[in-house]
């Protein structure tokens, strides 16, 4: 449609409530919105463009047809465009990048070495949940303290897999953790730590230090005084750690203040502000691209429909920076969500409001300090631009990997680099076709071709054009990349990436053989150091991911009658193709059909040979 179509279109809408649904000409939804009446809101959008935000004259240039929805009030229409952004995540709505506060404490319970982790929300997964707590911040400190109060172990290592497979980390020698890793511990003093554990986060403070306080006099007694003395270091561990706790564990929060700053460059923040019983529990925040409306109050109210929209355990309170002018709806729908009664209270002066002014002033220092570090990211961009004699500072960098072994399973990665940073919805992963052999010029060669044949073609998943592209490689494999350039009609410049004996970046190679030296720029050396670091660890994740699916699958897919779904079933139940191999034909149809059990039974009793 063209612009006078739709200010046409947007005129003859009614004066009722609704959401309207603004598409591009690929019928991508791009921003989602609601209004009391829509006649009045739509065709704001196309009249006096001049007073409209950039961002908003963006949008509005990109709509080429919108749909409307209309609802029976303007509480539905809050519900419904609440909705349809979830399900649509358009680029110019407020979109915060997860979900944020009253986070829990996870706990594998099946395991047989159970641990903690952190939990956006409850699962019905079998674990264990604890909380919800103030911040994952603070929800962090707690699992950390419990680990060192308990002297569990802070690692990586899986029990009892790595049990006695590598020597003790610092850890267990500076005492913060008793050594599971080392042969001989018994499982039942890990499991008695845990049960601890599980106690204290129940708030059975007394219960715990009464147990310690016991053992700890019994060891006295038997002249055990270093038992004693460790003993008594985990009682004071665990009353520090009562007394944090109770400072961030709530289940439901008093009052929540909300802050919004809006910044004059790319970034705003929101902020929340948690109290409880008076007593600021935690913080939390996040910087989002500066909204194009024009109205606070309507990026206030988007924020915080987004931050609460999803939580069943709200706070009694939430007090705004602005009025809304959807506070009704609103506070309805959190009402209704949580189940009891939550106000939105925006104060005008007295203490709640020196409560909003703290919120605010948070969220402008966390705008000045982004800015900051972004005005530093600039001046880096624009270094290494000179560097390599670009014509601007490399805004998109694309770098790209081979990893191999053998004829199998050649792979490649592509990760994305925007404005210094990881661009991971961009990252892609390339199973290499028609390979002989291992080639990394012509896997390289396929690889580039097959990306940028997709961005010429209009593929959305590859239409970001870089502005640079670093090979993981020497001045050949640069020269392959600009011959697939050249040969598509594309000018994209390209540099090798040059390893030192260490493995990492030491220079940055052109495709005729020029060599730049960037270990002279710490700041440099470190950001091109961490694109090879990442781009080499994409490749071999993925090369590891396809190892591990083809031999987990080639045997099985060898027997007759065992398809995807029994595959699926007979490794789901055994764990692993091994423990399938030893398993009797009466375990065997225990999981699978008697005819599919005999005939995986027949294949492995004769050494993979299935009989005639």
């Amino acid at each position: 449609m063209t612009f006078d179509e739709l200010k046409e279109k947007a005129h003859a809408l009614p004066l009722k409530p609704g959401v309207y649904i603004m598409q591009d000409a690929k019928n991508e939804v791009i921003y989602v919105g609601k209004a009391k009446a829509l006649k009045n809101r739509v065709s704001q959008y196309f009249a006096n463009l001049a007073s409209h935000t950039e961002k908003t004259r963006a949008m509005v240039g990109q709509i080429d047809h919108f749909d409307v929805i209309v609802a029976d009030s303007e509480f539905e229409a809050l519900i419904l465009e609440n909705s349809l952004i979830k399900r649509h995540q358009p680029r110019y709505n407020i979109l915060l990048k997860d979900d944020k506060g009253y986070p829990y404490i996870r706990l594998t319970v099946k395991e047989d070495y159970p641990k903690f982790s952190l939990a956006n929300r409850p699962a019905e997964d079998g674990a264990r949940y604890f909380g919800p707590y103030g911040s994952r911040g603070a929800t962090q400190g707690i699992i950390d303290a419990l680990r060192l109060a308990l002297r569990l172990p802070s690692c990586h290592k899986k029990f009892p897999r790595d049990i006695g497979r590598e020597r003790p980390c610092l850890n267990y020698h500076m005492g913060q953790c008793d050594g599971y890793c080392c042969p001989g511990v018994d499982q039942g003093r890990y499991r008695e730590a845990m049960d601890q554990a599980v106690r204290l986060l129940e708030g059975k403070f007394q219960e715990v230090g009464e147990e310690l306080q016991t053992e700890m006099a019994r060891a006295a007694e038997e002249l055990r005084f270093e038992k004693a003395a460790e003993l008594r270091d985990r009682y004071r561990a665990i009353e520090l750690l009562s007394k944090r706790q109770k400072v961030v564990a709530a289940s439901l929060a008093d009052t929540d203040v909300v802050g919004f700053h809006r910044g004059e460059a790319t970034r705003s923040c929101f902020v929340v502000l948690h109290y409880v019983d008076g007593e600021l529990a935690a913080k939390d925040w996040d910087l989002i691209d500066t909204p194009m409306e024009e109205d606070t109050s309507d990026v206030v109210s988007a924020l915080v429909r987004q931050y609460y929209g999803s939580r069943g355990r709200l706070p009694g309170q939430i007090l705004l920076p602005c009025e809304l002018e959807d506070e009704a709806p609103l506070t309805r729908m959190l009402s209704e969500q949580a189940g009891c009664r939550v106000s939105l209270v925006t104060p005008q002066r007295g203490a709640k409001m020196d409560l909003i002014r703290l919120a605010n002033k948070n969220a402008a220092e966390e705008v000045e300090r982004w800015t900051s570090r972004e005005e530093r990211q600039n001046k880096l961009l624009e270094l290494l631009g000179r560097m390599l004699d670009l014509e601007g500072a490399p805004r998109r960098m694309e770098s790209y990997d081979i990893s191999n072994q053998g004829a199998d399973d050649i792979v490649a990665s592509m990760v994305v680099y925007v404005d210094g940073k990881p661009l991971k919805r961009d990252y892609r992963q390339f199973k290499l076709k028609d390979m002989a052999g291992p080639d990394d010029y012509a896997a390289m060669e396929q690889v580039l071709t097959r990306r940028f044949q997709r961005y010429l073609d209009g593929d959305e998943k590859f239409a970001g054009r870089p502005d640079l592209l670093l090979i993981d490689g020497g001045e050949n494999h640069a020269r392959v990349a600009v011959r697939v350039l050249e040969t598509l009609g594309l000018s994209i410049p390209v540099f090798g990436m040059v390893k030192d004996d260490r493995h990492r970046t030491r220079a940055l190679v052109t495709p005729d053989g020029r060599e730049i030296g960037i270990q002279g720029n710490q700041a440099v050396f470190s950001l091109i150091g961490q694109i090879q670091e990442e781009t080499h660890r994409f490749a071999i994740e993925f090369h590891r991911q396809q190892q591990a699916r083809r031999v987990r699958s080639s045997v099985l897919d060898q027997i007759p009658g065992v398809g995807e779904k029994r595959r699926a079933q007979l490794l789901k139940h055994f764990k692993s193709v091994k423990n399938i191999r030893a398993a009797s034909r009466e375990q065997l149809e225990g999981v699978v059909p008697k005819n599919t059990a005999k005939a995986v039974y027949d294949y492995f009793q004769t050494d993979g040979k299935a009989r005639p």
